[in-house]
């Protein structure tokens, strides 16, 4: 298996779904939830209840504009979890985007 395939369900990956939408909703706030779930690799139920959580938990906000959601994410609000939650989730997003030093433009 090559390093960056993770289409193998046995493999366990150190981000949550909750994490990869939310990563995908940074990269593009009018993206359809459909193709959230894809990028994902769950359902688009589960991707729909994961994004309820992150509305309700206030770290994102939807906007209806035409037949179609924009999602505007609060950086400033920290992780949940006690063991990171001196931290935000602007800050892990900065990181997850952040280019790999030792492979020129690469993206994580």
């Amino acid at each position: 298996m090559a390093p960056d395939d993770v289409s193998d369900a046995g493999h366990w990956t150190f981000l949550t779904n909750h994490a990869h939408v939310l990563l995908c909703l940074a990269r593009d706030p009018s993206v359809r939830l459909r193709d959230v779930a894809i990028e994902v690799g769950i359902t688009e139920r589960a991707t729909q209840r994961i994004v309820a959580d992150l509305a309700e938990g206030g770290y994102i906000s939807r906007t209806r504009v035409g037949r179609r959601n924009r999602y505007e994410l609060h950086p400033d609000l920290h992780l949940r979890h006690p063991l990171e939650h001196q931290k935000t989730i602007g800050k892990l997003l900065d990181l997850l985007d952040r280019p790999v030093h030792d492979e020129p433009g690469s993206r994580l």
